[in-house]
């Protein structure tokens, strides 16, 4: 289990620094291996990480390929094949992390990479060159990722406990989704949760987040 949280759309760098390292002291239970912070301009990204399989520091998120930033929960059980098959196309690798493979795959085939993975996963790709993020989230919602898109600004975290510290949160209840938790037990359904403001990315689905809109398949 790691931890993962972004901030767009705070004008001060300063300030989204500062915010992200309360994400991330808030949400520490989920990786306690290693903090990392990567910030340009409007955008931040942090990491909470448990080492399963590179231990080394090499390994370490946020992680960079080329103009590529990414910040990843999970596992791609077959990033192996995935990774000689990118091998083969002449990409090179500096570390033996699934992470990586995730970037280079997404160099190489964009948003549609996702279709080749096998395993549980949440991320998301800042794309320095299209000022564009990419999010997906794993088949069956095994990793969760949540969000609060609102007043021209995008923050989302592994946890809803993190975003409650965002100066975008209120505690207005999503009364429909109270009434599901009590009657059935369910803690998300389709994109809502608990509050009104934050929402969940759905299981077997992809975000993009653009010049502060945001599309989701």
């Amino acid at each position: 289990m790691c931890g993962i949280a972004g901030i767009i759309g705070l004008s001060s760098k300063d300030v989204s620094v500062d915010l992200m390292n309360l994400f991330l002291k808030t949400q520490s239970h989920r990786g306690p291996d290693a903090t990392g912070v990567w910030s340009e301009n409007e955008v931040c990204l942090g990491h909470n990480r448990l080492s399963i399989i590179d231990l080394s520091d090499s390994a370490n998120q946020p992680m960079m390929v080329d103009r590529l930033v990414m910040v990843y929960n999970g596992e791609v059980y077959n990033y192996l094949e995935i990774r000689k098959e990118l091998e083969k196309l002449g990409h090179q690798f500096k570390t033996q992390s699934d992470t990586e493979v995730i970037l280079h795959a997404y160099s190489e085939w964009g948003q549609g990479c996702v279709n080749r993975f096998v395993g549980m996963w949440a991320f998301a790709i800042w794309d320095q060159t299209q000022n564009r993020l990419f999010a997906s989230r794993d088949r069956f919602g095994i990793k969760p990722f949540h969000y609060i898109h609102k007043n021209g600004e995008f923050h989302f975290a592994s946890e809803i406990k993190t975003l409650r510290v965002s100066p975008l949160f209120s505690n207005d209840l999503n009364l429909n989704q109270v009434a599901r938790g009590l009657q059935m037990g369910w803690v998300c359904y389709q994109d809502e949760t608990y509050f009104e403001c934050v929402k969940s990315l759905p299981a077997g689905h992809s975000m993009v987040y653009e010049q502060g809109n945001l599309t989701i398949s």
